[in-house]
């Protein structure tokens, strides 16, 4: 049976491992303890996991900035896929966005990322041609 929660800070190692093992991830600087605490804290509610036998299977980071919803990091372990899980972690971080008043979300993918567009374009979720994403790294860390 899979069991679904809320993230907290003490999450940070099994979730780190599992998001390591998983293709079209990646786990960067920022998904550092502190980060990932800070994430949480800034975000209270609103990042979620899917738990089997005491094992983390599945995880999404949702969060906001007051206008607008992001998700992170959905991954299923390959041999729990294809059961749901994903599509009840997103319900889980929407419905928890929607509490917020947040009715439009996003999520980036890695380019390569074939398994995770098909996912989300089955899900109704489209790219946006018109937008371009930039990032800044004051520190020049590509990790960051």
């Amino acid at each position: 049976m899979i069991a679904y929660r809320t993230m907290t800070s003490d999450d940070h190692a099994a979730i780190m491992a599992l998001l390591d093992a998983m293709p079209g991830v990646k786990v960067r600087d920022a998904d550092s303890f502190e980060g990932f605490a800070r994430y949480l804290r800034r975000n209270p509610g609103l990042s979620f996991a899917a738990e089997e036998d005491g094992a983390f299977v599945g995880c999404v980071f949702g969060g906001h900035d007051g206008r607008r919803g992001y998700l992170y990091h959905l991954a299923v372990a390959p041999t729990h896929r294809r059961r749901g899980i994903a599509s009840a972690l997103v319900r889980n971080a929407l419905d928890a966005l929607a509490a917020e008043g947040i009715g439009k979300v996003h999520i980036d993918l890695l380019a390569d990322n074939a398994d995770g567009l098909a996912f989300w374009q089955a899900a109704g979720w489209f790219e946006r041609p018109e937008l371009v994403r930039l990032s800044f790294l004051p520190t020049g860390n590509p990790q960051g």
